[in-house]
């Protein structure tokens, strides 16, 4: 009997790490739950109907310490990692770059770049170390990654630095059996996106609502990269709502 494997997701309280891992369950993984709000993540598991396969996690992935103990509490857990989704993120108030606060600026650059970097490194540290080899890290860029919105230079600069973290660690996981991917997400229908479809700022300056897609879907493209042998890697995906606008002109 193969044991199944284990995938760790950040920020699964609620959106897409909410979405994601319940596809994982669904799938028959392992699921270790992280995010910093334990009630949420406790829901989620409830919501999957499957505790046996999950263990929720309290962390905030800005902290270095707290991210090595959650990946030492999956590995006490379930034996190894296979999976990372480094989802976790954060945004800012939508305001001129001049009125952003400092705060606001270092506390999404600690959780978009600093956090993700924690988690990565303790992946590596994993995957390098158990036997089999290797293993599989997904992160979460959006489609800022690439293209920003009005009044988003924090959340627009560190999803940038996203797609440089993904590109490098793909580069240094080769010879470790480490893939590493990104997935850019446009629209999916969750808290953070529900501004969307009430009318978002666009390029010109009008506010205009923009359609969504539902979340789930994007918890199932996770997982269809996810059960890809490590020799085969996405290196970027985009998901997103068919006729929002973002490519073209608008």
């Amino acid at each position: 009997m193969t044991h199944p494997k284990t995938a760790l997701v950040t920020g699964a309280g609620s959106g897409i790490g909410r979405a994601a891992t319940l596809a994982f369950l669904a799938d028959g993984w392992n699921v270790v739950l992280a995010g910093r709000r334990a009630d949420r993540l406790h829901a989620v598991i409830a919501e999957s109907g499957a505790p046996a396969r999950a263990l929720a996690y309290a962390a905030d992935v800005a902290d270095p310490l707290r991210v090595r103990a959650l990946f030492d509490a999956t590995v006490e857990r379930f034996g190894r990692v296979d999976v990372l989704f480094n989802n976790a993120g954060r945004g800012a108030p939508a305001v001129p770059i001049d009125e952003l606060r400092i705060e606001d600026w270092r506390a999404v650059v600690d959780v978009n770049v600093n956090g993700m970097f924690f988690c990565l490194q303790q992946a590596f540290r994993i995957m390098k170390a158990q036997s089999p080899q290797g293993g599989r890290i997904i992160n979460n860029g959006s489609i800022s990654a690439t293209t920003p919105r009005p009044h988003s230079i924090a959340y627009t600069a560190t999803k940038h630095a996203v797609t440089g973290l993904t590109k490098s660690a793909a580069l240094d996981g080769r010879a470790y059996s480490i893939a590493v991917g990104q997935i850019d997400i446009g629209n999916a229908a969750t808290e953070m996106a529900e501004r969307m479809a009430q009318g978002i700022m666009q390029a010109h300056g009008a506010v205009v609502p923009e359609p969504l897609m539902d979340v789930s879907h994007v918890g199932t493209a996770v997982v269809q990269m996810a059960n890809l042998p490590l020799s085969t890697n996405v290196l970027f995906q985009t998901i997103m709502a068919t006729n929002m606008p973002f490519v073209g002109r608008g």
